[in-house]
Formats: C-alpha cells, structure tokens, sequence
C-alpha cells in the first residue's frame, strides 16, 4: 500500500491555516520559468536493473583492495577488523541519536563512555569527549579552548609548519574575525627549538604534531616546558595508532591532545567520515567543546550514564559559547571502541610494529636507487619523504598504469620548496611483495 502522510481534509486544514487555497500558491513567489523545471529523469527501471546499473558504476572505482596503496596524507589504508560492523549493526547501539534523556538513550551513552575511556588510556590524558568530526575541526576546537582559557586576553597561536596543511587551513578559518596571528608555520619543520624561540607572553597555545606530517618523531618535552613557562597551552596532534608503539603526549605534559581517529577501525571510504578525538587535562574540562558522558548510579543504585558538565546550551550562547558544535560523530567513536577492544594493547603494538618495521624497509631499499634520496632526518612512523629525480605526478602516473600501485603524495602541492618530494605511507596492509614492485617501479621510472 502506498503510504499517505495526510489526507485531503488534513491538507485542507493546514492551507486554510496559512490563509491559502492551494499547493501551488504556495510557489507564487518563485519566478514562473524555473518554478517547476523539467528534470529530464531517465524512465523507470526495476531493482534487478538499478543495481546491475550500480554494481558496474563501483567496479570502475579504484580502491586498495584490489590496488597496491601507498598514499597516506592523512588518511590511512588499515585493516578493519569484521567484528566492527557487525558491532555497529546490532541493536543494542540502536538508541535515541541524541542523548539528552538518558533513560532511552543507554546504549549510546555506553557506546561513548568506553570510546572516552579507551581514548584516554590511549593519549595518557584525563578527560576525553565524545569525538568531533575529524583531526581538523579538533586541532580548531583546541585552538578556541585555548583562547577561553585566556578570556581573550592573548592574540598568538604558534603553529608547527609539520601539522597537516589542512588542519592548519581550519585554524584559520575557525580564527577569522577573532584579531588572532598565527605564527610558525611559514616553513618546513616541526623544530621545538624554533618554535619555542617564537613564544611569548601573548602566546595562547603551541600546536605540533606527533609523528608530524612528513612521519617524523619528535620529543616535545622541552617545547612543553617552554610554553608553561611563558603561560601558553600545549597542543598534540597525534595519529592514535602510533601510540600502540610511541610514548604518549601525557609525558610531553600536553594540555590538549587531538588528532584523528581513522586510523582505528574506520575505512578510508574517499576520506570519510571519521571522527576527531579531543582529550585534555582535568583543568580544562568545562571549557571542552562537544559531549561528555559520565557515570553514576540510578535512585537504585544501578550504573547508569548521562550527559555531564557539558550541557547542549554551553554550545548555542552565540558569542558566549565555548564551540560551534553541538553534536559528534558517535557511530565513529563507536567503530574505534570496537578496534580498541577487539586489538587489545598487544594486539595495537603489533599494528604499529608492523607499520614502522616496513616503512623502514621501504625507506632502506628507496634510498639506495639510483635518483632517489631520503630526505627525513632521524626516526619516523610509517611515512617518509623522498626526493624523486622526476615531477611526482609523472612518477605516480607511471606507478598507476604500470604496476597498478597508488604513489605518494605530491608535497610540492603545500611546500613549494619541496617540489619533486613525495610523501609515502606504508601500513600493514602493504606486503613486502608490494614494496617490492614499488622500489622496482621507481627505479624503473628513473631510467625510462
């Protein structure tokens, strides 16, 4: 049957309330020759027809499951463990979307209480919230606690030139209009000794990242002892996968860690969604953007969960609010809860391991070729730049027809000074096989 939201007499009602007698005087004020425009719809087809239709559309799609991937940037080839969807799909997770009545809303409520708990104990932070939309908008939401935490009596925000170029691009926007400067990310690098010589008494918060953009590992230790000392905030953007293997921002004495979740469960899926996950110290609680759920105990003792400190009107004052956002991304967090669990600490060590040993092994065998050298200095993650003896974007269209392999990310897009410089990630997923052909691609390509 076919479904009728409202009948003649219910449609008569609601016009006779706006004081018109049709649908169509509704559209009045809309110009007449694109008031109701042709649209030119294909005719009709049946489902067996559409998804055939569908199917052949997605088998034109390049994915890594079928292409050797070696692009990172950002966003990460990982293996999703199957326990994670069928999690996701069952219905104890299928409560209320918005949790502000918690008795209705427990499965959410869990679902992030323990994404806040393991995120925690990952980053060695205090308090974690309920995600924001990605790494980006959580690196800006850190940048504008900052500025609470100050009441606005600071201008400067000292960003590390290794943070993700577009993470530093949402600073900016989220900073326009507020007469804020933002210093230190005119050139390559992600030097604590020079981002500390640029601190100040106006300075409100120093941003890096850990492992930077181009892979690389640094100690902030300093850094962090140099900010408090000048009363600004320290700011980690972290890959939370490489925590599985690296000591945590907690011990650099960050006051606020952020970073992207993706790497922990969630598909690349063409860049989204993920999730930002946002961790702070216990201090900065209450000027913490998005959701937190706590725990307590019902009129009977029972565990139970609840919005806390937190309230959804914190987040809708106009210029008195402490964020823009007032909602998350839960099913993420949910997703990166599940990988967490099912990986276990053992099991997330191992990933990492995995992911460094043949990032160094690719590194090794590409800087020996012939053209080719490494242009990281000390220790990286599981990416690494290398300067080509070609224009990257001829390399990677070679790698691509040639050998069926996605390249490495073309630097010279965001640093000019590094044309001819690409960037590589080699996680898990990659075999010894596929680093293999690439090195050979790439020595091939040099000499053709």
């Amino acid at each position: 049957m076919a479904y009728t939201p409202h009948t003649e007499d219910e449609r008569r009602s609601m016009l006779a309330a706006v004081g018109i007698r049709s649908l169509d005087d509704l559209y009045q004020a809309i110009p007449a020759d694109v008031r109701f425009p042709d649209l030119e719809l294909p005719d009709p087809v049946s489902e067996l027809e559409i998804m055939q239709e569908l199917q052949a559309l997605s088998e034109a799609n390049l994915d890594a499951r079928h292409t050797a991937c070696f692009l990172g940037a950002g966003a990460y080839n990982h293996f999703v463990p199957s326990v994670i969807d069928h999690m996701l799909r069952r219905g104890e997770f299928y409560t209320a979307y918005t949790p502000y009545q918690p008795e209705i809303s427990q499965g959410t409520l869990q679902a992030i209480f323990e994404y806040q708990s393991l995120i925690c104990n990952l980053t060695g932070m205090d308090v974690s919230n309920a995600s924001h939309y990605d790494g980006a908008t959580a690196l800006a939401e850190a940048a504008i606690l900052a500025y609470n935490h100050h009441r606005g009596k600071r201008t400067k925000i000292v960003l590390s030139p290794g943070i993700h170029p577009h993470y530093r691009q949402t600073v900016r926007t989220y900073m326009q209009g507020m007469g804020l400067q933002l210093a230190g990310d005119t050139a390559v690098g992600n030097d604590s000794a020079a981002l500390a010589g640029l601190l100040d008494g106006d300075t409100l918060m120093v941003a890096v990242q850990y492992p930077d953009f181009f892979g690389r590992i640094e100690d902030f230790t300093a850094l962090g002892k140099a900010a408090h000392a000048v009363g600004a905030l320290l700011c980690v953007c972290v890959n939370p996968l490489a925590l599985g293997l690296l000591k945590p921002p907690s011990e650099f004495d960050a006051d606020v860690v952020v970073g992207d979740g993706q790497p922990l469960g969630i598909a690349i899926s063409y860049g989204g969604p993920s999730l930002g996950h946002f961790t702070v110290k216990k201090d900065f609680v209450r000027k913490m953007a998005g959701r937190l759920v706590g725990e307590t105990v019902d009129s009977q003792g029972r565990r139970g969960f609840v919005l806390t400190l937190s309230t959804r009107e914190q987040h809708i004052k106009r210029e008195k609010a402490t964020s823009n956002i007032c909602t998350n991304v839960a099913l993420m967090a949910l997703a990166s809860a599940v990988y967490l669990s099912a990986m276990g600490r053992q099991g997330l060590r191992r990933v990492a391991e995995l992911c460094y040993h043949k990032a160094h092994y690719a590194a090794k065998e590409i800087g020996a070729l012939k053209g080719y050298a490494l242009w990281n200095r000390g220790e990286f993650f599981h990416e690494f730049v290398v300067r080509c003896p070609k224009p990257v974007a001829d390399i990677n269209r070679f790698l691509l027809d040639e050998i069926n392999t996605l390249g490495g990310y073309d630097l010279g897009q965001d640093y000019p000074e590094l044309k001819d410089h690409m960037l590589l990630a080699v996680t898990e997923m990659n075999s010894k096989e596929q680093i293999d052909d690439l090195v050979a691609g790439l020595k091939e390509v040099a000499h053709g």
